[in-house]
């Protein structure tokens, strides 16, 4: 594929709000999950909580896509000046000419809930504030961020579960290949609610202690909620200076479970060759892969047999959601943004919460921060259903 530029990057999480508050988190090996005290949900277990989005509030003419979920997408827009970069774009190439792509997993859902709590006695109806497309709808996120930046272009959301913000780099590229728009705002917006906790619980799957990745006696997954963001435009003469590229997109479906990995991550590989592939580099040229890595005992395991399938001689590799938690369809894009900080500031972050490694996960895994050269970064998510996405980032000569 054509490399695109990245001309703007952001995120906002457990870590904090913006760039600087992440890089310092990384770089300080300090995680945000806290335990849990969100909504009304009794659950003995950690997650990633964002601050200050309750403050938030959409402008009066969007008031109807007031949610937790908009709100945490306008928090993350508003920072490191991500929205007037896309203003900026927008000048450049027109409002028509830059499409909206975003992944979520359940969107406002939250709303819903709320919603649930309030119905009428008598007759159980909903009240009548609830605004289902507003809210709740999976395409919420991306009517309101398309709205709230004045953009023109095509708008797509993305469910594929965690998975999702990963893939909607690939739904761009494709927009933009095909010559329908020349940048797009891509990313994932995911918030906590009580379907996702108290479904995540019931399918055994979270950890009462933070998240340990590849640990050996890790058991479960912790989750967090995270908006992420970034620009990506065609290398023409409107696009500004930009160090950092999109290279490769590698994406699969191995359909093997509905929750469960294929035990040999044939679907991971598979989508980590994708994207070798697709970027022109070797296997060898890949300097660090940010892992999928959500503490669960069968992924970590695939992800493992899979890096090592695709890659002869694997570099140092880490999983950052022992920092941030699992952002569900936020992860893809928030651990994007993750790569763009290691390309920029030539380091390798630690893995959190490991006391000793699962000698059954071959890989080998970065346990302490240190500086590097890092040229090519590759980042996988992988979903519910087996949607696989791997991405691979690199820097400019």
């Amino acid at each position: 594929m054509t490399p695109l530029a990245i001309t703007h990057y952001t995120a906002t999480s457990c870590l904090g709000a913006g760039l600087e508050a992440t890089l310092a988190a990384l770089r300080d090996a300090r995680g945000g999950l806290t335990r849990c005290d969100f909504d009304t949900v009794d659950l003995d277990t950690y997650v990633g909580v964002v601050q200050g989005v309750d403050r938030e509030r959409p402008p009066p003419e969007l008031a109807r896509y007031d949610c937790r979920n908009n709100r945490l997408a306008q928090l993350g827009l508003r920072q490191d000046r991500f929205d007037e970069a896309v203003t900026a774009a927008s000048r450049r190439r027109g409002a028509h000419r830059i499409g909206v792509f975003l992944g979520t997993s359940t969107s406002g859902i939250l709303e819903t809930e709320i919603a649930y709590r309030h119905r009428d006695p008598g007759t159980g109806e909903l009240p009548s504030r609830l605004d289902y497309a507003g809210s709740h709808n999976t395409y919420s996120v991306a009517a309101f961020v398309r709205a709230r930046l004045a953009l023109a272009g095509p708008a797509v959301v993305v469910s594929t579960a965690c998975s999702s913000s990963a893939k909607v780099f690939g739904a761009a590229q494709r927009m933009i290949e095909a010559g329908i728009i020349d940048a797009a705002v891509v990313g994932g917006v995911d918030s906590l609610c009580l379907t996702t906790l108290y479904g995540f619980h019931s399918l055994q799957l979270v950890s009462r202690l933070p998240c340990r990745p590849f640990d050996a006696s890790r058991d479960g997954l912790s989750l967090g909620e995270a908006a992420a963001f970034a620009l990506l435009e065609r290398r023409d003469a409107d696009c500004p200076p930009a160090r950092l590229q999109l290279l490769g997109v590698g994406e699969s479906n191995d359909a093997f479970h509905l929750s469960a990995p294929h035990p040999d991550g044939l679907g991971a590989r598979l989508a980590i060759q994708g994207a070798i592939k697709a970027a022109r580099i070797e296997p060898d040229d890949i300097d660090y892969v940010n892992l999928h890595g959500t503490a669960t005992p069968s992924n970590d395991i695939a992800e493992s047999i899979a890096v090592c399938a695709a890659v002869e001689r694997p570099p140092p590799c880490s999983s950052t959601k022992g920092a941030t938690g699992h952002a569900l369809g936020a992860a893809g894009a928030m651990e994007a943004v993750v790569c763009g900080l290691v390309l920029e500031h030539q380091f390798l972050p630690a893995g959190l919460n490991v006391t000793a490694l699962d000698p059954a996960c071959s890989l080998p895994y970065v346990l302490e921060n240190r500086p590097a050269q890092v040229r090519h970064v590759l980042s996988n998510s992988f979903g519910f259903g087996g949607t696989n996405c791997s991405l691979l980032f690199g820097t400019s000569a």
